[in-house]
């Protein structure tokens, strides 16, 4: 327990320690700005250094401490200057006891007192004036009487107060008209006031928001715990859904209600007194001494590439190239914001579409598991309200709308693993569009307009719309995903199921010996392995094991992304510029198709950057440009399906070729309809052997042009232009 203290005692503390620390000048600077600025923020650490007694009180007694504070500073400033401030105090010591408390970890033991709250703002009302000083006037006598109003529930007199100059009234034998400002008055106003000087209700602003602990702070399995929070005056509209902060606040108690009854359970809620953005992405990630000498000795390893893929789910066999890509983005490009405030994003997105049972589930949620931050989500259980944003109307508002930010805003500044992809309805599908490219998310809801940031990269898995990918045929056309969004992708990875002898031994080798590993475990729990053959004993099971441990590559990570910012060389420059204008030349032809858009360019540096992020250099080097070329060209090859690229098939899901064959086909019907009756399909079948398009083909884009809508069929076997 601390020490008692007057309130005179405690304002003569904060007195001397606002002279001795130099904060008289900020005072004065404070109050010369107001009411613009409200506000003087103090640090923990300064009133700790000072006195410890009255930082300990501060903590377990804050609400009479400020109040304290803020007599203080008035008797600081001038007479003729003076005007209402508030002293807030910010940075509390990470204590679990008594300073920065886990919301889970909330007891009753911290009502009362200042505690700090970390995590996520999950909704956000309006801010809305509340009642700080009621003015209530006794319609009998005339009587003005003011009421502090220090909880949630309007207190009104209990009586008309004879030192007011009331009639003594209690509540019950007259009425008391609560004045807020002149509209509340009776006109003419002076018959009820008399000679006596007008007083107003004084109003103060106030925001509820709810915060929520950060998704990765979690363990497995476990829900998010949840604390609503009030903030007022200048505290107010500066948070939106979304945003990681540290909430500096008193917690309080609110008494439950069961329909008329009183419950003897109370709910808590934090009144807030100051609060601290994240500045850094990964600030909750702690990066001892130890771990930085480690992570800067594996960085010059120069097998570092190689221990990475085998750290990223190592009971998958195979998928050397995927894994390679998966690494990169975890590091990512850097993001850059141009002198005219355009932003370019550093993220990385990657789809992985492949045939069942090719493991792309347990890919994606392993890297849920290894990216400091990240959340995952399944497309047939996700809505685009809950991957974007939702406007509900609830308790929470008290029956107005407020915005409730979803799964990609959540990930903020890291990743988001949405499996199941093509599951997902065209409408919620469309949600994505605008988060992939540029990173926010914009709402226009129930009257709520706001901008949310979902700077996050996504790795999003499909499935085949047959269920097995046909090898020859482009895939594009084989998955049930919209082309503009598939061109979002930097990376798109076919994952094909193809029997091959050689390589399904070593698979299953693998797999089994992965049971085996996990069998081994299981029984060394019980039995301590004693009867177990002895090769079983020594097979060091090598291909099981992860090279790095998940937390020393997520430490890894968060140590690259916030101290790492490579600048590409000239070397690496030139590469990346020579391979593009050489891909590019293939298109120059007039009836050549578009091998390549600045997209991909795009994606090259953003893949270049991240590799030089992985090895801890200030510099993109010729080898990071080299494998990001390298990594970009497998995509594009298995995409197309050989050596000639044609970016259409995944812009626009139609190949160039294709589309010049529609294009003839659509003239010979206009031509042939304008000749008479609507052609038939011999007849257009004749006129496109002129144009070197075999039947086969045409055929094709016949089906094709007649699911598109682009022509019909007014009679069986005849073809119209629509």
């Amino acid at each position: 327990m601390t020490e008692e203290y007057s309130l005179d005692r405690l304002t003569e503390m904060w007195t001397s320690f606002f002279k001795e620390h130099g904060y008289v000048p900020q005072l004065l600077d404070v109050a010369a700005q107001y009411p613009e600025v409200r506000s003087l923020f103090i640090p923990y650490t300064d009133v700790a250094l000072f006195n410890i007694s009255l930082a300990e009180h501060l903590l377990e007694q804050p609400t009479a401490s400020l109040m304290a504070a803020e007599k203080a500073s008035q008797q600081l400033i001038p007479p003729g200057q003076r005007v209402p401030l508030h002293i807030r105090v910010k940075e509390l010591p990470v204590d679990p006891e008594f300073g920065r408390v886990p919301i889970r970890d909330l007891r009753s033991k911290h009502l009362g007192r200042i505690v700090a709250v970390e995590g996520l703002v999950r909704k956000s009302t309006e801010v809305r004036p509340r009642l700080k000083v009621a003015v209530f006037q006794c319609m009998r006598c005339g009587a003005i009487h003011r009421v502090e109003q220090d909880t949630l529930h309007l207190k009104d007199p209990l009586e008309c107060y004879k030192e007011n100059g009331g009639c003594q009234r209690a509540a019950g034998s007259t009425k008391f008209r609560l004045i807020t400002n002149y509209a509340s008055l009776p006109d003419p106003f002076a018959s009820s006031f008399g000679d006596r000087e007008l007083d107003f209700s004084e109003f103060v602003d106030t925001q509820k928001i709810e915060i929520q602990e950060s998704p990765e702070g979690l363990r497995g399995g476990d829900q998010p715990q949840r604390l609503t929070a009030y903030l007022e005056d200048d505290l107010t509209g500066k948070l939106s859904p979304g945003d990681r902060v540290i909430l500096n606040g008193i917690l309080r108690e609110n008494l439950r209600t069961q329909g008329s009854q009183k419950s003897t359970l109370f709910e808590i809620f934090l009144s807030a007194v100051s609060f601290e953005r994240s500045k850094e992405e990964y600030e909750d990630i702690i990066i001892e001494e130890e771990d930085e000498e480690r992570i800067l000795a594996i960085s010059r390893d120069p097998a570092l590439f190689r221990n990475f893929i085998a750290s990223i789910a190592p009971t998958i066999f195979g998928m050397e190239e995927e894994k390679e890509a998966l690494c990169l983005q975890l590091f990512g490009g850097v993001t850059k914001v141009l002198p005219d405030q355009t932003r370019i994003r550093g993220d990385i997105h990657i789809m992985l579409v492949g045939d069942p049972g090719t493991a792309k589930s347990q890919l994606l949620r392993y890297m849920r598991n290894l990216a400091p931050r990240a959340i995952y989500t399944s497309g047939k259980a996700t809505t685009a309200a809950g991957l974007t944003a939702a406007a509900v109307r609830d308790e929470f508002g008290e029956g107005r709308w407020t915005l409730e930010a979803g799964a990609l805003v959540l990930a903020d500044m890291g990743l988001a693993a949405i499996d199941e992809l093509d599951k997902m309805s065209e409408q919620d599908r469309s949600a994505m569009h605008e988060v992939m490219e540029q990173q926010s998310i914009s709402i226009a809801k129930a009257g709520i307009t706001a901008t949310l940031q979902a700077r996050c990269a996504i790795l999003g898995a499909a499935n085949p719309k047959l269920g097995r990918f046909h090898e020859h045929a482009p895939m594009v056309e084989q998955i049930d995903l919209p082309p503009a969004l598939c061109s979002r992708f930097d990376i798109i990875f076919s994952i094909i199921d193809k029997p091959d002898s050689v390589w399904d031994a070593k698979l299953a080798e693998h797999i089994l010996k992965v049971h085996r590993h996990g069998e081994v475990d299981r029984l060394k729990e019980h039995l301590d392995g004693l009867h177990l053959p002895a090769s079983i004993i020594e097979d060091d099971f090598e291909e099981v094991n992860t090279f790095y441990e998940p937390d020393l590559v997520r430490k890894y990570v968060a140590y690259a992304k916030s101290r790492v910012f490579p600048v590409l060389t000239d070397e690496a420059f030139a590469s990346i510029k020579d391979y593009y204008i050489t891909i590019r030349k293939m298109g120059e032809g007039e009836e050549a198709s578009v091998p390549l858009t600045a997209r991909q360019l795009e994606a090259f540096i953003r893949l270049a950057e991240a590799s030089a992020r992985v090895r801890l250099s200030e510099l993109v080097e010729q080898e990071d440009a080299d494998r990001a070329i390298r990594i970009v060209d497998y995509f594009l090859k298995k995409i197309m399906g050989g050596d000639r690229f044609d970016i259409d098939i995944i812009a626009t899901g139609i190949s160039h070729s294709q589309r010049e064959r529609m294009r003839i086909l659509l003239d010979i019907i206009d031509q042939l309809t304008r000749g008479g009756q609507a052609p038939t399909e011999d007849d257009i079948l004749v006129e496109a052997e002129g144009f070197n398009i075999e039947k086969s083909q045409a055929k094709e884009v016949l089906v094709r042009l007649v699911s598109d809508g682009r022509i019909y069929t007014p009679s069986a076997g005849r073809y119209r232009v629509i």
